[in-house]
């Protein structure tokens, strides 16, 4: 069975920083494309960040582009996303997403999803 499981979530003040991790389990990870995708209230899911299997090839969302980063360790099946400089509108819960594809900022080319961890940005 699949599981993607979020964690690093929190409440922190503007400008601070956090990283969220993503533990899998049940699939062959480094065949993977991994995603993390956000979705505020009352607001669409957003692309965040997507990176290859390898880890070679990362791709940003413009709203994130220069203050995330998003990188993988196929040893520990883990995806992280280091998050920096925060803003109250990155507030949103984050969800993490394989697919074994290719690298997408669709989050319907994804085949599997955590149930997502919150972060706060507030003062």
């Amino acid at each position: 069975q699949v599981a993607l499981l979020e964690s690093g979530g929190g409440l922190v003040q503007p400008g601070e920083s956090l990283r969220l991790s993503c533990e899998v389990s049940g699939l062959t990870f480094n065949t993977h494309a991994m995603g993390w995708f956000r979705q505020a209230p009352g607001k669409e899911r957003e692309f965040v960040a997507t990176i290859s299997r390898s880890g070679n090839s990362k791709f940003y969302g413009d709203a994130v582009k220069g203050r995330f980063n998003i990188s993988r360790d196929n040893a520990k099946n883990t995806v992280y996303l280091q998050m920096s400089s925060l803003k109250p509108e990155d507030t949103a819960v984050y969800y993490c997403a394989a697919n074994d594809i290719f690298t997408s900022h669709i989050d319907s080319h994804y085949d599997y999803w955590g149930r997502g961890t919150q972060v706060i940005v507030s003062s």
